[in-house]
């Protein structure tokens, strides 16, 4: 604190500080409390609020226990929501190395550019944008019989195909930008002293790049995961009538049967989820929560 305030006068550090606890208290900590205190609440009528039916109850919660099929989908989205981040950490590894050690510093500002374009578009039309590439008649299975790679079109919105691809497209950035500032700050004599030491290039990124970059594939595994397993849009639009996802029972509870209550239980369960996944990131790759937050 004492740096912060020689570094930027008492007047602006004060400021800063106070807005990042505003929105910390009002953004975060009071709504997930709210939120814990409604997951033990029962959904009543108005006139019955306040009275000797509005105790603390666990009924929300074994609403849940109780649901099969709602805790089948809770775990397919753990698990599809691991499998796009393991993808996105597969494509996003090379492509960061490449941007940062092998391209020329001249063109990485124009690939970057290239890359975020998609992003000033809105997700939901990103998301109907993939519902026309992948439809049945769509622009995919067109040129793929074109080019005579397919027989017969391919129903990419079965399952979970089309709620995968749409949000790798829509979140490999998250996990992109991470792992480039963590490679970037590794200084490249290193690489080149492994090499000169007759190391291989798979050695040389599982002894030397691997190990320097974990901070940044820890945070880009978190955001990825995190907005996989809490989208909404992207599961809407591209799923099909047997790939639900979690957040869409919530919100069916909330908006659809108006039970925020149940819908607060749920909600507070993915957030638990959400944050077992951090923890359990950061015990893997031994890495500390403030070097996720670099």
């Amino acid at each position: 604190m004492g740096e912060l305030f020689r570094r930027y006068g008492y007047g602006l550090s004060i400021t800063m500080v106070g807005l990042t606890a505003f929105w910390l208290l009002m953004l975060v900590v009071i709504p997930n409390l709210v939120l814990f205190e409604f997951s033990f609440k029962p959904y009543l009528p108005v006139v019955d609020l306040g009275g000797p039916k509005d105790v603390y109850s666990l009924k929300n919660y074994e609403t849940f226990l109780n649901s099969p099929i709602h805790i089948t989908i809770f775990w397919k989205t753990v698990l599809y929501s691991s499998l796009v981040t393991l993808t996105c950490l597969v494509l996003s590894y090379p492509l960061a190395y490449f941007l940062s050690k092998v391209c020329r510093p001249a063109n990485a500002p124009t690939i970057f550019l290239l890359l975020l374009i998609p992003l000033w578009v809105s997700e939901i039309l990103r998301s109907f944008a993939w519902f026309i590439i992948l439809a049945f008649q769509g622009p995919l299975n067109a040129l793929l019989l074109g080019l005579h790679v397919i027989h017969d079109p391919i129903r990419w919105l079965s399952g979970f195909n089309g709620v995968i691809i749409g949000l790798i497209y829509s979140y490999v950035l998250f996990m992109l930008f991470p792992i480039y500032n963590a490679i970037s700050s590794l200084d490249t004599n290193q690489v080149e002293a492994a090499q000169d030491l007759g190391s291989s290039m798979w050695r040389t990124h599982w002894r030397v790049v691997i190990p320097h970059s974990k901070p940044g594939i820890a945070s880009g595994c978190v955001m990825v995961f995190m907005l996989c397993a809490g989208s909404v849009i992207v599961p809407s639009t591209l799923a099909s009538t047997n790939s639900r996802w979690f957040t869409e029972i919530i919100q069916q509870w909330m908006f659809e049967g108006l039970d925020w209550n149940t819908g607060a239980a749920y909600a507070f369960l993915l957030l638990v989820l959400c944050i077992l996944f951090v923890s359990i990131v950061m015990r893997v790759l031994n890495v500390r929560l403030v070097d996720i937050a670099k």
